[in-house]
C-alpha cells in the first residue's frame, strides 16, 4: 500500500527537496490549492533492464520479405 500525504501549495515550494525525498522513498504526495487537490507527485517507474530475445519465436520473417513490391502496390504509393 501507498502512503499518501496531502501538502498545500506553498508547502509544496517551500520544501520540495524534502517532499522530493519522501517521493523517492516510495510515498505519494497531493499537492493541493484551497484545500483541493490539483497535483500528485508520485515516484517515477525506472525502466527494467531489456531482455534481448524474449519475443523469440513469436514472428517468423517469410523468405521473401524484402522482394519487391507489385506494380499496383508502388502505384498506391505514388499516386
Amino acid at each position: 500500500m501507498i502512503n499518501m500525504s496531502e501538502v498545500g501549495v506553498h508547502e509544496a515550494k517551500t520544501h520540495l527537496s524534502r517532499l522530493l525525498r519522501r517521493v523517492a522513498a516510495g510515498e505519494e504526495i497531493v499537492i493541493a490549492k484551497g484545500g483541493k487537490p490539483v497535483a500528485r507527485l508520485v515516484p517515477v517507474d525506472m525502466p527494467t533492464e531489456r531482455q534481448l530475445g524474449r519475443d523469440r519465436g513469436l514472428f517468423v520473417v517469410p523468405d521473401d520479405f524484402d522482394a519487391p513490391l507489385p506494380d499496383e502496390v508502388i502505384e498506391d504509393f505514388e499516386s
